[in-house]
């Protein structure tokens, strides 16, 4: 899905984005925030963890 979205040929191709570090990925997510939302991490509450644990 990602090589289609990107326009790459192959999936080895868009390999380099998955193993892409994860401190640095979430430093970039630190500095962003969404239109019209609050800044920092989203921190689901205990019914949602609850429903998608007993999926």
């Amino acid at each position: 899905m990602i090589a289609l979205w990107l326009g790459h040929e192959s999936i080895e191709t868009t390999q380099i984005y998955l193993d892409a570090n994860l401190e640095l990925k979430q430093r970039i997510l630190d500095l962003t925030t969404p239109p019209d939302g609050k800044p920092g991490r989203y921190r689901p509450g205990d019914r949602l963890l609850a429903f998608l644990k007993s999926l």
